[in-house]
């Protein structure tokens, strides 16, 4: 009589680090060789997904002028947190995380074509969600709420935003990345959903707190300060004490060229090159 085998007790002790490098390259090849509909589809709800956070973001920090700098951010970061919360538990193609798909192409498991399909198609719906979130805001009439607060943060937001020169522009997008793929990466660690959300929310707010640029946030923060600015009513203007013509750096000339190339350029130094590589160089590369 064959005897029966007890099921094993669910693990409860962290992936450590070796694993995780391992578990992070599984990862990516799995996200290279998924169907570019499914590929598509998903990073349009990680767009929206991202958007949906900066909603919260903005909320939290509208009306807080007398309020300490630091501790604002904080609260906004925390927030902000909930749009990468949703694409790592609801399931979502998000670009910036997809950076770490280059330790599988480091170890010649996805090819180079595979990777830049992978990261053409997660950019373009990223920024097809994340655009759509910001017109259905900007429809809503949210930014009115709070006597025209909230629209206030997004504003000015997204006029900091098209201010940055371009270097600058590009280390701030380094940055952040290097936190949102750590964030990531401490995923990879976790067992549970609970470890997935706390492993989120300390290294997300800490780059909107240190005011690090993300490119697929910039998607949705500086289009739905531009739908305002064109199309906010005239009591919204008469709130504020200002008008459109305050904000006449926004446009989309900036938000493309002065924001959103050099932002990208830096996310994918920061996420694919300062975390992804370096971490495959010290778990996964074959030594001689």
């Amino acid at each position: 009589m064959a005897m029966q085998t007890q099921p094993q007790a669910p693990r409860w002790d962290p992936i450590i680090p070796p694993e995780m490098a391992l578990k992070a390259e599984e990862v990516g090849v799995s996200k290279a060789a998924l169907g570019w509909s499914s590929t598509l589809t998903l990073a349009v709800l990680a767009g929206a997904f991202v958007a949906l956070g900066a909603v919260f973001s903005a909320t939290v920090m509208a009306g807080s002028a007398d309020a300490a700098w630091g501790l604002v951010r904080l609260a906004g970061g925390a927030a902000f947190s909930l749009g990468l919360i949703l694409v790592v538990v609801a399931g979502a193609e998000l670009f910036t995380g997809n950076n770490l798909i280059v330790m599988a192409w480091a170890s010649r498991r996805v090819s180079t074509a595979r990777l830049l399909r992978n990261w053409g198609l997660v950019y373009l719906g990223n920024f097809a969600g994340a655009l759509a979130t910001a017109f259905l805001v900007w429809l809503s009439g949210q930014y009115l709420f709070g006597s025209g607060a909230v629209g206030r943060v997004l504003l000015d937001a997204a006029l900091l935003k098209c201010s940055h020169g371009f270097f600058q522009a590009l280390a701030l997008g380094a940055l952040c990345n290097v936190l949102v793929c750590l964030a990531i990466w401490l995923c990879f660690s976790a067992r549970t959903t609970t470890d997935k959300i706390l492993s989120v929310i300390f290294p997300i707010s800490a780059f909107v707190a240190a005011g690090f640029e993300h490119s697929v946030a910039n998607m949705f923060f500086i289009p739905v300060a531009l739908f305002i600015k064109a199309g906010a009513p005239a009591q919204f203007w008469a709130a504020l004490g200002s008008g459109p013509q305050g904000y006449a750096a926004l446009n989309w000339n900036g938000f493309l060229w002065a924001n959103l190339l050099p932002v990208t350029l830096g996310n994918i130094l920061g996420g694919s090159v300062m975390v992804g590589l370096v971490y495959w160089f010290i778990y996964i590369r074959r030594r001689g």
